[in-house]
């Protein structure tokens, strides 16, 4: 079972709003998930970023692998030490 931490989209039509979440890597962008870890919205100015930075941790330390967006989100928003964690793949 390989596990992805990706965004799944919520909200209405053009007002998007996004939930952080565990999910394994098969399921459909709003299909069934493991875990919700956070919030994102990106209408609000600045941007709002809610993640649960120990169940995050706890997720990547477990082998989940974030995927681009949220890996940019780690980046942007979140402290260092954790986005230590998170390392780009290798090119292949």
């Amino acid at each position: 079972m390989m596990l992805s931490i990706r965004l799944r989209r919520a909200g209405s039509t053009k007002k998007p709003y996004f939930r952080v979440v565990v999910t394994e890597t098969r399921s459909g962008r709003d299909g069934s998930f493991v875990e919700n870890v956070g919030t994102y919205n990106p209408r609000s100015r600045p941007a709002e970023v809610a993640i649960n930075k120990a169940r995050l941790a706890h997720w990547l330390n477990r082998g989940a692998r974030p995927s681009d967006s949220v890996r940019t989100l780690m980046s942007k928003h979140l402290s260092r030490d954790l986005s230590a964690v998170v390392e780009t793949p290798a090119a292949q």
